[in-house]
């Protein structure tokens, strides 16, 4: 029987996280790797989310790589396109495409404790691997709710993260169902082409405005022939952010300055005042995500433009009913209802070494060391996990900062096999998972994403706050800048866990 193949790393995922560990890997030295892709091209959530008006919320300078800076970004808020281009052109320039295997969705990975090592089962074939890196990112897989009726609904169904571009919308009945960061963007820009567009809201979200506008090309000439200047505006945009987070997490009573200058923002383009009473949020700013725009509130104050201040609660034919009873009618339902957050999908298809999946690992809650490593999942690594999402700043930074933990674990595993002379694997001792946990909650209970008064995808079916770091990114990067050899154990080898030699941070 043909052996089957064997990489030293695979990564799970394209996107920011994937890309970025790859990166880390060639830095590392270690080329034997592969990226495993469910799609056909790279770009994970920037590939996906294509519908009309998508773009960033986080400044086109911040979200980027350190280590792979475009001085040319056209708009200081970049759009989908040009973020897809992005990790386009970082997939070329570091050479990663020959370790990419696309159509190849990971459908099981199984620990395999005799010969420490996982065994990943995907839609193009089988391989074993030393080290897995998941990096399937919380934005991969849709939320679409289940709605009594949906299923018998005569017209056009789909979600944001799938948009429909075989769909004419020109003259249509449209209901968007949400109003979280995917509808603010939507809703404007088809506006102007539907004939009636109704919005499903359920819970109001605050919105600031947009500072977006276009780099011209003088600033971008500065940037390109004089590096440094990109690298201060980057810093700039990055200490900004830092110095707001204590409001989020230890202040939250602060934010209510912040609230009256999203409500001015509101009051300016919403004459009406029982439509400003239905777009005022009841719970405090920064519990959910805020959100910027300076084309919603205008667009929702149009005459062929409806809003609906309750849950989409049943779908009678073409009539879509509201929780409060309000019912209207629609030829295309448009769901910008976010993500398996908490509950990513790709946690029900890794098992342990006590053959139990991710998923259950996690029942009570998503909990990982660092936000990257988990208790009986030797050897294994999550890019962008539990309590590494932000507020108000840059995921691109707390990816860079777990990609330090990365390459520290691969000296480290590299090391200790070399010292025991056969493979050896890593994993987190299970009270110091708890511990570190139980600090970040903690941290995060005086928090605004705790306290604010709402009910955000920050939360999880318990009500725990999995999702935010309640900090810096500059502590994050401090509290992953390597492995505390006294939180880990080593499998395979009498080997005690002290760093090895070579193996320095």
């Amino acid at each position: 029987m043909r052996e089957r193949e064997h990489v030293r790393v695979a990564v799970i995922g394209t996107g920011f996280g994937g890309l970025g560990a790859a990166v880390c890997l060639r830095r590392e030295g270690i080329t034997d790797f592969v990226l495993l892709e469910r799609a056909k091209g790279v770009g994970g959530t920037w590939r996906d989310n294509t519908y009309p008006g998508c773009a960033c919320d986080v400044p086109s300078h911040l979200y980027s790589f350190s280590f792979a800076r475009r001085p040319d970004w056209p708009r200081s808020f970049s759009g989908q396109p040009h973020i897809l281009e992005y990790l386009e052109w970082v997939t070329d320039t570091f050479d990663l495409r020959p370790h990419i295997r696309f159509d190849s969705e990971v459908l099981a990975a199984r620990w395999d404790g005799d010969a420490l090592r996982w065994v990943v089962e995907t839609a193009s074939g089988t391989l074993t691997t030393d080290l897995l890196v998941s990096a399937a990112g919380p934005l991969s897989d849709p939320d679409v709710p289940d709605i009594p009726g949906l299923a018998d609904f005569p017209g056009t169904v789909f979600h944001s993260a799938r948009w429909n571009h075989g769909h004419d919308l020109r003259d249509a009945r449209v209901a968007m169902v949400g109003t979280g960061a995917s509808a603010i963007q939507i809703v404007p820009a088809i506006a102007p082409e539907v004939r009636r567009l109704t919005v499903f809201q359920r819970t109001p979200p605050w919105v600031l405005p947009r500072a977006d506008r276009a780099i011209g090309e003088a600033e971008r000439a500065l940037h390109s022939r004089f590096p440094p200047s990109a690298a201060l505006r980057r810093r700039l945009l990055w200490l900004i952010r830092e110095f707001q987070v204590g409001n989020f997490a230890r202040h939250p009573e602060r934010m209510r300055i912040v609230e009256r200058f999203a409500l001015a923002h509101m009051r300016r383009a919403i004459p009406d005042p029982d439509l400003r009473r239905a777009l005022t949020p009841d719970y405090r700013l920064g519990c959910k995500r805020i959100l910027l725009s300076n084309d919603w509130y205008p667009t929702l104050a149009e005459p062929h433009v409806d809003l609906v201040p309750s849950a989409l609660s049943e779908v009678r034919g073409s009539t879509l009913v509201a929780a409060d009873g309000t019912e209207t009618r629609a030829d295309t339902i448009v769901f910008g209802t976010g993500f398996h957050v908490t509950d990513m999908p790709i946690a029900h298809r890794i098992t342990g070494a006590r053959g139990i999946t991710l998923a259950e690992e996690w029942r009570e809650g998503m909990a990982a060391l660092r936000g990257s490593t988990v208790a009986d999942f030797p050897n294994f690594m999550t890019i962008i996990g539990p309590n590494t999402g932000l507020g108000n700043s840059s995921m691109v930074l707390m990816i860079e900062a777990q990609l330090s933990y990365l390459a520290d674990l691969t000296r480290r595993l590299a090391a200790l096999s070399h010292r025991a002379g056969r493979p050896v694997a890593l994993v987190p001792r299970r009270e110091a998972v708890d511990a570190y946990n139980d600090a970040i909650q903690r941290r995060i209970a005086r928090s605004v994403w705790n306290t604010g008064g709402c009910v955000s995808w920050y939360l999880d079916a318990n009500g725990r706050n999995t999702t935010v770091w309640p900090d810096t990114t500059a502590a994050f990067r401090r509290a992953t800048r390597g492995l505390d050899p006294a939180e880990y154990e080593v499998l395979g080898s009498r080997l005690d866990t002290r760093v090895p030699e070579g193996a320095a941070r």
